[in-house]
């Protein structure tokens, strides 16, 4: 993927819905679901080291799904450092419908700190 169809990607991605929670955790990631639908979700374990510096923010993972279903692989498009490596560990636990192709798609979380 070029890096016009990722920005290209990024801009039609306005189905993404992020959650709102309690301060200081991890919220459910959300994807594009006009790609493809997610059958199972798990939610990333808010670093510790994060929460004790209060770092909140977004963060994008591009992650790449096999026709069966599962998370084949995950690039980092934007978040904080702290926090990116947690969101990829969960989101490749993720399972999805299956469908005829491979999808590439953005995943966003959200975390908030105080």
């Amino acid at each position: 993927m070029t890096t016009g169809q990722l920005k290209r990607l990024l801009l039609t991605a306005s189905a993404l819905t992020v959650f709102s929670g309690a301060a200081l955790s991890a919220q459910n990631g959300s994807a594009d679901e006009s790609k493809r639908k997610v059958k199972s979700k798990v939610a990333p374990v808010y670093p510790e080291l994060a929460k004790r510096m209060s770092v909140g923010g977004k963060v994008k993972i591009e992650v790449v799904v096999t026709p069966d279903g599962h998370v084949r692989s995950t690039r980092v498009v934007g978040g904080h450092p702290l926090l990116v490596q947690a969101c990829q560990d969960a989101v490749k636990e993720w399972k999805f419908l299956p469908a005829s192709d491979e999808t590439t798609l953005i995943v966003e979380f959200s975390f908030t700190g105080s």
